[in-house]
């Protein structure tokens, strides 16, 4: 039998996503977003046949004998990182077909009709360069599939949405490794992670305390170092996402074909860019 907790949130939800379709369809239309939709209906445009998933780590989002790997380490190291952390490693791919420790790209030797990442795009200390080098490994005709965290509803709820500028100065720093700024925002200045209480606008608040801080700034000192510190650069809304990809499409060679809005409820969109050059 459902919990109290439960029936009042499918109420909630069940009332509140048709008032929520409506009043953004004006929106939409003002931002050139297309509709919401689910993730398994989204993931069903992707041709499996030719296709390379970017960080599958222990949850691959896509499988089939056509379906390539790229992550940091190979399979065996992936299954040791996840028991280390506790994490379930039962989905671990058995074989990561490209390993990078830096993460870099450029090791994979051949193009697909598809690339795809979930919720990578936000950790790229270089959007442009990353969006540049995904361009390089997609057919003619091809297009890249993301699944993007919306700031909006996640733990970034309380931090500043990307703008053009911050992505355009990383390109230009040729970025590696993430800066202070974003590591501090990261650590210091995130909140829950429950879509719909920010749906709803129970937002809360980051509360950082001395430890954190000093951690958080210690972490800003080895990355300055040179060390690849783990966090978000970027944070997007569907909107601000799509005029991002809008502005640098001459650069990074692809184009946003379809940007999804973000479904009532949900903490995520979706995004296909096609390749233009």
């Amino acid at each position: 039998m459902p919990s109290i907790k439960q029936v009042a949130l499918r109420t909630i939800t069940g009332v509140g996503a048709p008032l929520v379709a409506v009043a953004h369809t004006g929106r939409r239309r003002r931002e050139g977003l297309a509709a919401p939709t689910t993730r398994a209906a989204f993931l069903r445009q992707v041709p499996l046949a030719s296709a390379l998933e970017i960080g599958p780590f222990n949850n691959p989002t896509i499988a089939g004998p056509g379906v390539s790997y790229f992550d940091v380490l190979d399979a065996a190291a992936l299954r040791t990182r996840a028991v280390a952390i506790g994490y379930d490693a039962e989905r671990i791919p058995a074989r990561i077909d490209y390993v990078s420790p830096v993460g870099d790209l450029d090791v994979v030797d051949r193009r697909f009709d598809a690339v795809l990442s979930s919720h990578a795009v936000e950790h790229q200390p270089d959007l442009i360069g990353h969006l540049k080098k995904v361009a390089r490994l997609i057919e003619p005709g091809g297009s890249y599939f993301l699944i993007i965290p919306d700031r909006r509803y996640t733990f970034d709820q309380s931090r500043p949405e990307t703008q053009l500028s911050d992505v355009e100065a990383a390109h230009r720093e040729r970025r590696r490794v993430h800066t202070g700024e974003s590591i501090r925002a990261t650590r210091l200045q995130t909140t829950h992670n429950n879509p719909l209480r920010h749906w709803l606008g129970r937002h809360g608040a980051p509360a950082p305390d001395a430890a954190l801080v000093a951690a958080a700034n210690d972490e800003a000192r080895r990355a300055a170092g040179g060390e690849y510190i783990d966090v978000h650069a970027w944070t997007f809304s569907p909107e601000s996402f799509r005029r991002i990809i809008a502005a640098t499409s001459a650069a990074t060679g692809l184009s946003p074909a379809v940007v999804r809005d973000t479904a009532f409820g949900d903490l995520e969109f979706f995004a296909v860019l096609r390749k233009t050059a």
